[in-house]
């Protein structure tokens, strides 16, 4: 269950600079280039580029950082989902969704 997996939250300071990183990001050209593909990098349901949304593959609240090897576009419904799960967990829980 997704209220089982455990994380020590990060410095306030450190998320906060993270979280600054990830705006300065999202204006840049890269960031514009990769929400250009108009697709979820999660569900990969072709998406209008306005409607995606930054999120970090090891997220932020396990000590992911705001790297462009650590962000991806995806959409509004997987970013909610997936919270602040790792990729072996987010995908642990796809499969538990599919199993019903």
């Amino acid at each position: 269950m997704l209220e089982d997996i455990w994380y020590w939250p990060p410095d306030p300071e450190d998320l906060k600079r993270e979280r600054r990183k990830a705006r300065e990001l999202k204006q840049s050209q890269w960031w514009k280039n990769r929400r250009a593909h108009n697709h979820c990098h999660y569900c990969e349901r072709e998406v209008p580029a306005r409607e995606l949304t930054m999120d970090h593959i090891v997220p932020l609240a396990r000590g992911g950082k705001t790297t462009k090897a650590n962000v991806v576009p995806c959409c509004k419904a997987c970013n909610t989902q997936k919270l602040h799960l790792l990729p072996v967990e987010w995908e642990a829980h796809l499969e538990r969704l599919r199993k019903g």
